[in-house]
């Protein structure tokens, strides 16, 4: 690892690292976070054929609602949204608020995170 490390006029102390080496830190992090969540038990885990389901899904958020057993419809209806607003959702057309977000996991049974994409 190619770390620089300095010290700034105000005596903090900083470290500069290549891009790629930083997103490698961070996906080994993100990772490990993961992983440790499962074994907690608070992030679901997947059979082989849901995890090609999952892989093959427009988003996390269309995988589990299809997990759920609901319709487009019906997974809307009990977050209060309209039906397209979850569609847009679902195919990455539409952001949505993160207080959306929290209610489509409590409706789902689902931690937030499982919703979202790793950007």
């Amino acid at each position: 690892m190619t770390v620089q490390y300095f010290t700034t006029p105000k005596g903090e102390e900083m470290a500069v690292l290549p891009r790629a080496e930083l997103e490698a830190l961070t996906e080994a992090a993100e990772h490990a976070r993961a992983l440790a969540d499962y074994r907690a038990g608070r992030m679901p885990g997947l059979t082989s054929e849901q995890a090609r389901e999952f892989v093959a899904a427009p988003s996390p958020l269309a995988f589990w609602r299809k997990q759920a057993g609901l319709t487009q419809v019906a997974l809307a209806s009990a977050a209060g949204i309209a039906q397209n607003y979850l569609s847009d959702l679902e195919n990455g057309k539409r952001a949505g608020p993160v207080e959306l977000w929290l209610n489509l996991s409590r409706v789902l049974d689902v931690p937030v995170e499982a919703l979202v994409e790793a950007e």
